[in-house]
């Protein structure tokens, strides 16, 4: 059983969070790729759960891209997009369903943009709510401002008092400073607080939130206005009424869609990422000040719940060992720890206690007792980030190849003491970690599987307390 579902023979694009009659719903955009045929064909796809694991299928039919579905005096709305290539222009496109099953689409409702405000593509991925402050529906989308650059993304807005008629009116947030548009965009109230979500693929390719006290804004950039990294995109939320979860995608890196892989590499490390691949969902929670971070979902923590005997064996550096505790200090040098094997699924849970003026202490998976290969999540506090590297980083190839420091990165929040706690998933080849329930780092391990779990430290003290090692 995978943690992170992937739709067989495809893969998952946009979510659109739903929650019906105690169960989430969650729909997708289904892609088979190369695979398609009579008997596979990209639509919108009805997920089930209760856990946000195990989940059952069901076609809609519905083919178009990202939107929103509501309910209404027992009535179901589906607000998709449609393109049309010649010429290219973008439409919202409005179905019902009386059980979320068979799908009516309203040709009559279909609409472009006005070509005013906005531009006649980039005009998508509707998301329709009822604004208790003017008593009508409104609808944000993903658009493109008119505007003298090329810096026009945005999310735009429409208003209807029925459903079926919609108003152009000025966009919703434009700060007119990225050369895109700002897909798959949500909103909610949660408190005193209003949120934006959106996603950006130009200069940032990641998605991102705004916070506000009015649905009117202005809109607050948070200390860190992101829930993962790169390899988490088009994020939306849903709620059940009591807990609040982000819903994204973690990419391939499969198919050269971009055609920029790196030549003469033989493995899938250095790929760039495609679009869709695995579903992967946070919880959110709300800090005194507003702000959001993630934390795993219990369920999944559980799933992962075979607590196995722990197994230490010290490599470099001077260890204190005792039960589920390790201890090394090394302020001019690097200790290093190796743990048990990783399995298809598992996971590395501890408390760490860290001291000196800039220390670092990390995580590697898929490594053995050279630490040479496999891969690293090192928590820099001298540069208040945490970093990951795969193994070719550590080759004398992969640093003449490599033109950056970092292959993937997620700030520290400035309050995260140096005590703090970590959970590390590793299932197929999705890695996803937790620190101190408020940051998640995800992203793919292709080329190195096997090995073992193990942990590093340099620059100063640490102490790993309760580690533990589970399997599926």
């Amino acid at each position: 059983m995978s943690l992170y579902f992937r739709p067989e023979k495809a893969v998952l694009g946009d979510v659109i969070p739903y929650y019906d009659n105690g169960v989430f719903k969650p729909f997708y955009l289904r892609n088979y790729r190369a695979n398609r045929d009579e008997q596979h064909q990209d639509s919108w796809v009805m997920l089930s759960t209760t856990d946000h694991i195990h989940y059952t299928e069901h076609d809609t039919k519905i083919v178009g891209g990202t939107g929103s579905v509501i309910k209404v005096d027992g009535l179901y709305h589906m607000f998709y997009c449609t393109f049309q290539k010649l010429p290219e222009k973008n439409y919202m496109n409005h179905a019902v369903s009386t059980d979320l099953d068979v799908w009516t689409e309203i040709p009559e409702d279909r609409f472009a943009s006005d070509d005013v405000i906005y531009e006649p593509i980039h005009w998508r991925d509707p998301f329709v709510f009822w604004s208790e402050e003017e008593n009508c529906w409104w609808m944000i989308f993903a658009a493109q401002k008119k505007g003298k650059t090329t810096r026009r993304g945005c999310v735009g807005l429409c208003k209807s008092k029925d459903l079926h008629h919609w108003d152009y009116c000025e966009p919703f947030y434009a700060p007119m400073n990225a050369q895109c548009a700002f897909e798959c965009p949500d909103f909610f109230r949660m408190g005193d607080w209003y949120y934006l979500v959106f996603s950006s693929y130009a200069d940032r390719y990641q998605t991102m939130y705004r916070k506000s006290r009015s649905p009117y804004g202005p809109w607050q950039t948070p200390e860190i206005d992101t829930f993962d990294t790169r390899a988490f995109y088009a994020a939306k939320t849903g709620s059940d009424g009591v807990h609040r979860y982000v819903y994204g995608w973690n990419p391939t890196r499969e198919v050269n869609e971009h055609n920029f892989d790196p030549p003469g590499y033989p493995g899938k490390d250095c790929n760039t990422w495609d679009w869709g691949g695995s579903l992967v969902v946070h919880e959110l929670w709300q800090d005194e000040n507003g702000d959001l971070f993630v934390k795993p979902i219990p369920q999944v923590l559980e799933a992962v719940g075979w607590e196995e005997p722990l197994q230490m064996q010290a490599l470099t550096g001077e260890w204190k060992l005792e039960k589920n505790q390790a201890e090394v200090d090394a302020p001019y040098d690097f200790g290093a720890l190796l743990l048990n094997p990783v399995g298809e699924t598992s996971r590395l849970s501890f408390d760490v206690e860290v001291d000196g003026d800039c220390p670092s202490v990390g995580i590697a998976v898929h490594v053995e007792e050279t630490f040479t290969v496999g891969y690293y999540l090192l928590i820099d506090f001298g540069r208040r980030r945490i970093e990951f590297k795969s193994g070719v980083r550590m080759t004398e190839r992969g640093g003449q190849m490599f033109p950056y420091e970092v292959e993937l990165e997620r700030p520290l929040p400035m309050s995260t003491g140096k005590s703090f706690h970590v959970d590390v998933i590793a299932d197929g080849t999705i890695l996803e970690a937790y620190v101190d329930g408020k940051i998640a780092l995800g992203t793919r391990m292709y080329d190195q599987t096997g090995g073992c779990f193990g942990l590093y430290a340099s620059d100063g003290k640490a102490v790993f307390r309760d580690i533990k090692v589970f399997h599926a």
